[in-house]
């Protein structure tokens, strides 16, 4: 649940990524594991990816930086691509799983 207003700007931000080979924001599709702002703006975020070999491992990561540091109000951005726990779909969001069509 966001805690201030800021943060759930950043999310909306979030849900404008999408991973290329799934149709759902990354947010929605449970890449996110940590999200973290602070008073002055600071973001730190942990994400991962649906596998390790996901062709946009080099660049998604870049671009949530990118769209989230667009955010007005954030003044510095740090992702952190991390491994653990692995994703799966246990990770979708109701949002996701609707849109998918697994529910």
């Amino acid at each position: 649940m966001p805690t201030n207003e800021l943060e759930q700007q950043v999310i909306e931000a979030l849900r404008t990524c999408y991973d290329p080979e799934i149709p759902v924001n990354i947010y929605d599709l449970g890449l996110i594991y940590e999200l973290g702002v602070d008073a002055a703006g600071a973001v730190g975020i942990k994400m991962t990816l649906t596998a390790p070999n996901c062709p946009v491992a080099g660049s998604l990561p870049g671009q949530v930086a990118a769209t989230v540091s667009a955010v007005p109000g954030v003044t510095d951005v740090k992702v952190e691509l991390v491994w653990d726990p692995p994703w799966n779909m246990s990770k979708l969001s109701q949002a996701a799983l609707l849109q998918l069509g697994m529910v």
